[in-house]
């Protein structure tokens, strides 16, 4: 299989190229500076090539490290010891221009990834480095937004671009090199429900059309079922085949079921934040993210808002937090102690180690060491004391900052994605904790895509559609009859 792939080829094509590994581990090895004991532990696994492969995992297994070893640009710091091969060639022998040709890595934060202002440019960007003709480049990268159906977006500014389309450019910059192998990392956890199918559509078309290897690490494999050829689970730091594909689409319960708070419980609670004939836009020439939107949210109780990407949930957020003012409208908050999770924990991330992240605001808040060690096993953190934030896997770093959150003890918690990369076991934590703030009379606002945690957490749920509210209902009548927004 040559190292550019004919965007013409038939799948029959490529089903008749032998099974070769694409990617081959042996006696894998690997500790993080700092930590007691290794990450990946004598790890040995095989991918044949052409393959569409799930790699599961709990949160902190290794899923993320195992990945960025494999691409020598990204691999983390720490001891490593084995054998990692890559098209039968070790990992090391790479330069930078064959393994960008060779390997593709797609971000679970295309924000990390992606770096120029205009979508056709960080398309064009990384073959501009390749030394690319500019006439091929132009076919190239013309090809890949045909293939991905970019074409109405494609001279959109990259800030201006929901995070849907922000993960299907992080795609598309990264297939414009044609890679023989994709390696993504929680691909989907920041995409809505239609946007995840659509995405992982465009993923089955790459490995089935294209004939490219493809590997997701992800904590919810069970919409990616119907496209994976195998998938391998990662625990202790060793890997197993997981024989039983079916097994993966099981929906586990994060709580027992709790009934949303009926009428006679919410119509006594007062409010707690509400937005009035609200407008608002991030520059005097967009257009509006907010369009005369009307919002009321019931002290004591766990709202959700669902909705696409781009529809302007993490913008109520913000606009709720104080961190945003709106353009015209009236916000009316009766809680002075708020606080704001943002989707990308590293907002919150300012000290050394984990346990100094949950001291910083100590003295400022009022609680102690033993709070902190408190909120570090509720996290399921207790190990983790010692280490870099930026070392810990990516649901762990959402879970140090909600725990951080917490500790300051707010009346209004306002949490963005707050179970993105999270394993069930964390999520079921998650839960468990906003129940308890519930319980304890918080009030919070949750923007998530996640419809298995609203359906079983939320007291109520709102959808933003096209700048406004289109419904608020109790929990259970939202998704009572609900065709494609439903668990």
């Amino acid at each position: 299989m040559s190292a550019h792939v004919d965007f013409t080829r038939a799948d029959a094509a490529a089903s008749t190229v032998p099974c070769l590994p694409a990617l081959e581990v042996e006696d894998l090895s690997f500790t993080y500076p700092g930590a007691e004991a290794p990450v990946l532990n004598s790890l040995s696994w095989e991918v044949p090539e052409g393959s569409f492969a799930l790699l599961v995992g709990g949160t902190g297994s290794g899923k993320s490290t195992l990945l960025s070893l494999l691409k020598p640009e990204i691999a983390p710091t720490g001891e490593r010891e084995g054998r990692l091969l890559v098209l039968g060639r070790p990992v090391s022998d790479y330069t930078p221009a064959q393994s960008a040709r060779a390997i593709g890595y797609v971000f679970q934060n295309p924000d990390n990834q992606l770096v120029c202002e205009s979508v056709w440019h960080e398309m064009a960007f990384c073959l501009e480095n390749l030394g690319m003709e500019q006439g091929a480049m132009r076919r190239r990268v013309a090809e890949t937004s045909y293939f991905l159906g970019m074409e109405d977006w494609f001279r959109h500014d990259v800030d201006t671009l929901s995070g849907g389309r922000k993960q299907l450019l992080a795609l598309a910059s990264t297939l414009a090199v044609q890679p023989r192998i994709l390696l993504l990392d929680e691909p989907t956890a920041q995409l809505d429900p239609i946007a995840e199918k659509n995405f992982l559509h465009a993923l089955f078309r790459v490995n089935r059309e294209l004939g490219c290897t493809v590997v997701v690490a992800t904590h919810q494999p069970r919409a990616m079922v119907d496209y994976a050829t195998c998938a391998f689970r990662l625990s202790g730091g060793a890997l197993t085949r997981v024989d039983d594909l079916e097994a993966l689409r099981e929906r586990a319960a994060l709580l027992p079921r709790v009934p949303a708070a009926g009428e006679e419980g919410a119509g006594a609670g007062r409010v707690a934040v509400e937005l009035r004939r609200a407008w608002f836009r991030y520059d005097r020439g967009d257009d509006w993210v907010l369009r005369n939107l009307d919002l009321s949210v019931r002290a004591g109780r766990i709202h959700a808002l669902v909705g696409g990407n781009g529809c302007g949930k993490s913008t109520l957020l913000s606009l709720m937090a104080g961190v945003r003012r709106l353009d015209l409208g009236k916000l009316v908050c009766a809680e002075r102690a708020r606080a704001l999770l943002p989707q990308d924990p590293h907002a919150l991330f300012a000290e050394e180690t984990v346990d100094a992240e949950l001291m910083e605001w100590a003295s400022a808040a009022g609680y102690g060491q033993r709070e902190a060690n408190e909120m570090l096993d509720a996290l399921g953190l207790g190990a983790c004391a010692a280490l870099h934030p930026y070392d810990l896997s990516g649901g762990q770093q959402q879970l140090l900052a909600l725990g951080k959150l917490l500790l300051t003890k707010p009346r209004l918690l306002l949490l963005d994605e707050p179970t993105k990369g999270l394993d069930l076991p964390a999520r079921r934590a998650i839960a468990q904790l906003l129940r308890e703030q519930g319980d304890a009379g918080v009030t919070m606002v949750v923007a998530t895509h996640d419809l298995d945690f609203v359906s079983q957490v939320a007291d109520d749920v709102s959808m933003v559609f096209d700048g406004e509210i289109a419904c608020t209902a109790p929990r259970e009548e939202f998704f009572r009859g609900n065709v494609y927004y439903r668990p």
